[in-house]
């Protein structure tokens, strides 16, 4: 699994013209799935999310998590985090997994945020989607399960 994490100051997102979720601070998270992924690839991004210390204390210095600073997650599915763009000039989407088990690894992982006590808001998997985010800092890191 891969993740785009993004700090924010809010975020939300709108399928057609219903916005499906919201939040204030936390992370706005692009999540993708591919064939390979296992229980355990989600089990150890869920983790490394919750527990992620890139909220400033009070010496500005990043020492708090999500959960220290009582965050909000809204979580995205986004397949286009496994395009290969090596060849030609439209991207392959082979490494992305099949919808149908993408799905279900995707709401697995809400759950484990939510496990953790995370209020997770979701966009809506396989839709079309406008995401609109108050980036804070910036701060942005990229998270692969295949790399720990």
């Amino acid at each position: 699994m891969k993740v785009v994490l993004q700090r924010v100051k809010e975020a939300s997102v709108t399928v057609g013209d219903e916005k499906v979720g919201a939040i204030q601070k936390g992370f706005l998270l692009l999540v993708g799935v591919t064939h390979e992924d296992t229980e355990e690839d989600l089990k150890y991004l869920v983790n490394k999310i919750v527990h992620l210390r890139i909220f400033e204390d009070d010496n500005d210095k990043m020492n708090h998590s999500i959960k220290d600073v009582e965050g909000s997650i809204l979580s995205v599915s986004q397949f286009t985090l496994y395009g290969d763009t090596k060849k030609g000039r439209r991207p392959s989407f082979i490494k992305a997994a099949k919808p149908d088990e993408a799905k279900a690894l995707y709401e697995s992982f809400n759950e484990g945020l939510r496990a953790e006590g995370i209020v997770t808001e979701t966009g809506t998997f396989g839709a079309m989607m406008d995401v609109n985010l108050v980036n804070d800092g910036p701060v942005t890191l990229i998270l692969d399960s295949k790399d720990r």
